[in-house]
């Protein structure tokens, strides 16, 4: 009922509009789920309306991102998630100093959820995922083994979700889909209206949680030592990693390119003091993907709500 019908529609318009042809003072980069595509058109507006700035809102994997972070093609990425890019960061951040992360962060959770008829047929644990009697209802293209979704094919997240299915062992009981968050969310809507199991890969803050009566799965909590993960720079580095507990805590926030926080002190300050809370990122996936508004339309609103808010992100 799920991914196979939806499975072919892996690139949806997001209804974001991007700059103009006349160049733009910067560039932001901006990834491809809700929240980060709201906080880019957000901080897009807030430098205009504070510093007379105009950019660009750039569509862009985080990879490509952060190299043009280092290159001086982009100047800030709105969202960025720790530990997922923790390899990405000790490059750019911490060895070469050409990318800053803004003090303040949102604390985030991420993990494999269910949906209610998942759970109550037995599907609970991440041994449970294991277990090929089970997981057998997830089956929805008849080949004898259940899908589950993992994630975006450009999310760092989603190759580390390979590495988790391969060392629990449920890579080999389950087929591993990757596409769009837009589609994964249709594939959920259909499985909770029609009372079908279905088992996923999930993250907080998120409107699923409002939305559904979404089930975690649960497994071990994290331990560092288990979790081996090789440079993604090397194009084996899945098969070369491992880990066998839980996500570590996980937060995210904005990072610039130290170059352009040399140009522009007063904008570096501003993204300094930005403080969306897991409550504002949980209505911008809301309105993105539930209520259907563009990303743009959404920001333009939530800045003029918010101005006066915006103003005291822009007091030195």
């Amino acid at each position: 009922m799920a991914f196979r019908f939806l499975l072919p529609i892996l690139v949806a318009s997001s209804g974001v509009t991007g700059g103009s042809a006349i160049a733009a003072d910067l560039v932001i980069a901006m990834p491809n789920w809700p929240s980060g595509q709201a906080t880019a058109n957000i901080l897009k507006l807030g430098i205009a309306k504070e510093f007379g700035l105009d950019a660009e809102v750039k569509e862009l994997g985080t990879l490509i991102a952060f190299n043009g972070l280092e290159a001086g093609t982009v100047d800030i990425h709105p969202e960025v998630w720790q530990p997922n890019l923790n390899d990405v960061i000790k490059k750019y951040v911490t060895d070469k100093g050409v990318v800053t992360l803004t003090k303040h962060s949102v604390e985030a959770w991420q993990g494999i959820c269910a949906t209610p008829a998942a759970a109550e047929k037995g599907l609970k644990t991440i041994e449970d995922l294991g277990d090929p009697a089970k997981t057998a209802i997830l089956d929805t293209d008849g080949d004898g083994k259940g899908e589950m979704w993992i994630g975006a094919p450009t999310w760092s997240s989603t190759g580390i979700e390979r590495v988790r299915a391969n060392t629990y062992g449920y890579a080999k009981t389950l087929n591993l889909v990757e596409a769009e968050e837009e589609v994964a969310m249709v594939a959920l809507d259909a499985a909770i209206a029609t009372n079908q199991p279905m088992v996923f890969a999930c993250y907080a803050p998120h409107f699923i949680f409002d939305l559904h009566k979404i089930v975690r799965i649960s497994e071990p909590p994290h331990d560092a030592t288990k979790w081996q993960l090789a440079s993604g720079a090397d194009p084996l580095w899945i098969s070369k990693s491992t880990a066998s507990t839980a996500w570590d805590a996980a937060h995210f926030g904005i990072a610039y390119a130290t170059g352009f926080a040399k140009k522009h002190a007063d904008v570096a300050a501003f993204l300094e003091k930005v403080d969306l809370t897991p409550e504002e990122a949980t209505a911008m996936s809301y309105a993105v993907e539930v209520e259907h508004q563009s990303a743009a339309d959404y920001a333009k609103a939530w800045v003029e709500k918010n101005a006066a808010r915006i103003d005291g992100w822009a007091k030195p």
